[in-house]
C-alpha cells in the first residue's frame, strides 16, 4: 500500500524555523515577551538608556563643560532656571555658586555616579562570586572561614565600612584626594561592603550544582577543580547574580551619593550627583532651591529606573513567579 508522504513534507516545510542568530533568539524568547508586555519596565529601560547615553556622550550633549574653568562665567552664579523671572535662556536649569550650568553638571555628575556604580558592582560581584563558588565547592574550613567573615561583615552597616576605608586612605595621603584616587577609593569601599550578598547567593547555588551528575562526571574524567568551577558551575549560578547586580547598581549609586554628600566621596570640584546635592544644600534656605532640587530629582530618577529593571529581571528569571 502506497503511503502519501507529500502532505507530511508540506506540513514540515510550513513549520516556523527557529531563529539562528542571537538577536533572533532574544526577540523570540520569553524574556523579551515579558519585557515588552510591561509598560513600567519599558519606561524604566528608556530612562536608564537615556542616562547612559547622556553620560557617555556628555561633551556632545551639554552646553558647558563644568570641568573647564575657562567656560565658567562667575558673574552668572546663582542664576535661576530659565522659566523664572530672572532666568537666562542659555541656563535651562539655572547655575550653581560657581556659575556652572546645572544641566551640564547633572550630565557629568551622572557620568561619574554611573562609573563608580558599575565599577563597584563589578568589583564586589567578582570578589563575592569567586569566594562564594570557592566556599560552596571546597567546603570544610574554607567555607566556614569565608561564610563567617561574610556574616560578621553583614552585621556592620556598609556605609560605616566605606567611611572607615575612606578615612584610612585620607590619613595615608595626608588630606584631600584627587579625582582619580577618590573614584578608586569609592569603588573599593562600596565593593568591599557589598561582596557578602554575592558570596552567600553563589555559595548556596554552588552547593546544589556540585552534586549534579555533570559535575561528578567532570571530576571522574580528571578535570581540574578550578576549571570545573569556572566552566561548569559559574554559568549555572549567574541567574540570581544578575538580579542582585542590577539592584546593587542602584544601591551603589546611592552609596556614592551618600558618601559624597557627607564630604568623604568626590571632591567639591568634581560634580557627582552627591557632591551637587551637598553643595546645593548649603544654599537651600537662602532661596537657591534649584541647585539641590534638580540633582536630587536626577538621582531619584536614575535609582528608581534601575531598581524597576532589577525587579522585572527578578520576576522574569524566576519561573515560580511567571
Amino acid at each position: 500500500m502506497a503511503v502519501d508522504v507529500e502532505p507530511r513534507r508540506a506540513a514540515a516545510s510550513d513549520r516556523p524555523k527557529a531563529p539562528s542568530s542571537a538577536l533572533g533568539r532574544l526577540l523570540d524568547s520569553d524574556l523579551w515577551w515579558s519585557f515588552t508586555r510591561s509598560p513600567v519596565t519599558v519606561t524604566a529601560a528608556v530612562v536608564t538608556l537615556a542616562y547612559l547615553l547622556a553620560a557617555l556622550f556628555a561633551p556632545l550633549v551639554t552646553p558647558q563643560n563644568p570641568f573647564d574653568p575657562a567656560s565658567l562665567v562667575y558673574a552668572d552664579a546663582f542664576t535661576p532656571p530659565a522659566w523664572t523671572e530672572d532666568g537666562m535662556a542659555r541656563y535651562l536649569l539655572g547655575t550653581d555658586d560657581q556659575g556652572r550650568d546645572i544641566l551640564s553638571t547633572l550630565v557629568y555628575g551622572a557620568r561619574i555616579s554611573l562609573l563608580v556604580g558599575f565599577a563597584a558592582v563589578l568589583f564586589s560581584a567578582v570578589l563575592g562570586i569567586s569566594l562564594g563558588i570557592l566556599s560552596g565547592y571546597v567546603g570544610g574550613f574554607v567555607e566556614t572561614l569565608i561564610m563567617r567573615t561574610a556574616d560578621i561583615q553583614l552585621t556592620v552597616p556598609g556605609i560605616l565600612i566605606a567611611l572607615m576605608i575612606d578615612g584610612v586612605v585620607r590619613v595615608q595621603v595626608g588630606g584631600e584626594m584627587d579625582e582619580k584616587l577618590a573614584i578608586m577609593v569609592l569603588v573599593v569601599a562600596i565593593g568591599i561592603s557589598d561582596w557578602p550578598k554575592y558570596a552567600r547567593v553563589t555559595r548556596g547555588a554552588t552547593l546544589v550544582e556540585r552534586n549534579k551528575e555533570y559535575v561528578q562526571a567532570a571530576r571522574v574524567i580528571g578535570i581540574h577543580p578550578f576549571l570545573i568551577m569556572l566552566r561548569h558551575i559559574l554559568p549555572n549560578v549567574m541567574g540570581p547574580v544578575l538580579v542582585i547586580a542590577t539592584i546593587g547598581l542602584a544601591l551603589a549609586i546611592i552609596s556614592e551619593a551618600t558618601l559624597s554628600f557627607l564630604g568623604v566621596g568626590m571632591p567639591p570640584t568634581t560634580p557627582s550627583l552627591g557632591t551637587l546635592i551637598r553643595i546645593g544644600n548649603n544654599f537651600l534656605f537662602s532661596g537657591e532651591w534649584w541647585i539641590t532640587f534638580f540633582p536630587c530629582l536626577a538621582l531619584v530618577g536614575l535609582a528608581l529606573s534601575v531598581n524597576l529593571l532589577g525587579d522585572w529581571l527578578r520576576d522574569a528569571l524566576n519561573p515560580k513567579l511567571r
